[in-house]
């Protein structure tokens, strides 16, 4: 080992090479080397490699002996994203009459980098986040989907646009109908990046993949979110995919590779692993919603839907549609029907609220009552005379509530309603919604028709269970989809009288056990309440209550009379085993 007066020569030598390598001066840098042509290959491929945005270096301990030397050098690279990779490397020098000068290897770059080789920065995809239900099963997974795509421009240097134009009409013709070769070939010749053409199922990739390939002709694999089983609440998964998309691909990873001139990698000389994306939860049960899905599968030729929440929490349970609703969109938490007698429970709380009814207060149940210019008759005419409330509430005696909205103020619906979850707007992520309106009436005939659900009042199967949950638990929830993501709500927020609630339930029991809703007696202690919402060609059918924590509604759209919604909500019940809670 030399004195330290006689480091400062290679020393000088090297911080000369390295101070202009980090300022990105390849041809200061491959000129102070005894191979400035080699030297400029590899110090430019280093930089391109990497697609660094800067880079510093400094020297470290210098060995000399007679006519040579070693100096550590530290290379800190600023890449792309964020990141930074650091090591250290030893370039060796010679003393020649001239001075000191770098005696060109590739290893002055990196200590593993040889001749003719290179170094790329390449990512690692973070694997995806599962998206899972709540009660611990996976819904949505990560999956591969195949992209046909045209690139006219490839197709023109290899001498045949019209033969990858044919072949593309061929064989995706099955899946993307109305493909024509003329304005394939224009189209994709007329474009500057490859034009997309569609998707190749899963199923037959494989088969497909020797027929495409032609040049131009380009299948690309993306990585996508996939229903693990496409009878699972597909269109709420749809919705929900796009929501969670972000949120499922982590963080990805990267690592720095030395690569042979064939493009081989010889060696991954650092690698920074990718982090994953904790697994989305929903509040969906696998339980509860494969009950309802079975229960409105069950009925052909109309539009069958049944939303179920968690009475104390608003989380959502299940959103069951059967094939006829899923081709209409989301109708169970977004469309707007008349919800005919159900809409008795928001009248009775509003009647009670105002001190003008209770549950076994006398109220009239006329066949039929006359409000100002309007007669309003009950189901079939049928009058039960002087009877309390709660069983003309058991019996649906549209007469009696009628009565009573033509009694209250134009805002008493309305409040009630508010207060049970009917016209707030929820913004619930993952899920388009509508839970319902009802308007400030000041109008006698229109107040009185509202009072049973004929007027203009409308609402969501998802609305209709907010106002049996209320009732249930005696407070508004606000509903939930994806855990963690909180629902914001937009509107009036009021309150009922705490007692209210309680007398409601009351009445609502009673429609099982003595009322209208008899045939779901056998399901346990359920409360709710049937309704028959008639329109322009018919009626719906309605069903809304709760059982335990587990607030409903069922609709059928132009199902008829209330006991269609009865049923398919009875087999729903039957479908959950005892003891399941939420």
């Amino acid at each position: 080992m030399s004195c330290s007066s006689d480091d400062d020569g290679p020393r000088a030598a090297a911080d000369a090479f390295v101070s202009a390598f980090g300022d990105h001066d390849v041809d200061g840098a491959a000129g102070r080397t005894t191979n400035p042509d080699a030297a400029r290959r590899v110090l430019s491929a280093a930089w391109d490699g990497l697609t660094a945005e800067s880079m510093s270096a400094r020297t470290g301990r210098v060995h000399v002996e007679r006519d040579v030397a070693d100096v550590d050098a530290t290379y800190t690279w600023k890449l792309p994203g964020g990141r930074t990779w650091e090591y250290q490397t030893t370039i060796a020098l010679g003393r020649s009459d001239t001075g000191w000068t770098v005696r060109w290897a590739p290893t002055a770059v990196h200590p593993k980098l040889g001749a003719d080789q290179r170094l790329v920065l390449g990512a690692l995809s973070p694997p995806r986040a599962t998206v899972n239900e709540s009660d611990g099963s996976e819904v949505m997974v990560n999956g591969i989907v195949t992209t046909v795509l045209f690139d006219g421009r490839a197709a023109v240097e290899a001498g045949d646009v019209v033969g990858p134009a044919e072949r593309i009409a061929a064989v995706m013709g099955q899946f993307v109908p109305g493909l024509s070769v003329q304005r394939l070939a224009e189209q994709a010749t007329a474009a500057w990046d490859p034009m997309p053409i569609g998707v190749i199922p899963a199923g037959d990739v494989e088969r497909l993949r020797p027929d495409l390939d032609l040049p131009g002709i380009v299948l690309r694999d993306d990585s996508v979110l996939q229903k693990r089983d496409p009878r699972f609440a597909p269109e709420l998964l749809t919705r929900v995919g796009a929501a969670v998309g972000a949120d499922v691909v982590g963080t990805p990873g990267w690592e720095i590779s030395v690569v042979n001139p064939n493009g081989l990698v010889a060696d991954v000389v650092h690698r920074s692993e990718s982090v994953p994306a904790p697994a989305v939860s929903l509040t969906l049960s696998r339980t509860v919603q494969d009950a309802a899905q079975r229960a409105v599968d069950a009925v052909a030729g109309r539009e069958a839907m049944t939303v179920a929440v968690q009475a104390s929490t608003g989380k959502i349970l299940a959103v069951a549609q059967n094939a006829a609703a899923d081709r209409v969109g989301l109708p169970a938490t977004a469309g707007q029907y008349p919800p005919g007698s159900t809409f008795k429970m928001v009248t009775s709380a509003a009647a009670m609220n105002g001190g003008l009814s209770a549950p076994e207060a006398i109220v009239p149940c006329p066949g039929e009552i006359t409000i100002g210019e309007r007669t309003i008759p009950n189901y079939d005419g049928f009058a039960l005379g002087p009877v309390p409330l709660r069983q003309a509430f058991a019996q649906s005696c549209n007469t009696t509530f009628a009565d009573l909205a033509s009694r209250m103020g134009p805002s008493d619906l309305a409040h009630a309603a508010t207060a049970m979850g009917l016209g707030a707007h929820y913004d619930i992520a993952g899920v388009e919604s509508a839970s319902g309106s009802v308007r400030i009436e000041p109008d006698l005939v229109r107040r009185s028709e509202d009072g049973f659900g004929q007027g203009t009042v409308l609402a969501s199967p998802l609305g209709m269970a907010l106002v049996a949950a209320t009732a249930a638990t005696g407070s508004l929830p606000v509903p939930q989809l994806i855990n963690g993501r909180e629902t914001k709500v937009e509107g009036a927020r009021v309150t009922l009288d705490g007692d209210v609630y309680a007398r409601l339930r009351t009445m609502m029991r009673a429609v099982v056990t003595e009322g209208t809703a008899t045939a779901i007696a056998g399901q346990g202690e359920v409360f709710g309440k049937t309704g028959e919402a008639e329109v322009n060609g018919g009626s719906h059918a309605w069903f809304a209550g709760y059982r335990g924590d587990i607030a409903f509604a069922t609709l059928i759209v132009l199902g008829g009379g209330s006991e269609a919604a009865v049923g398919v909500t009875r087999d729903f019940l039957a479908g959950i085993p005892p003891g399941f809670s939420p």
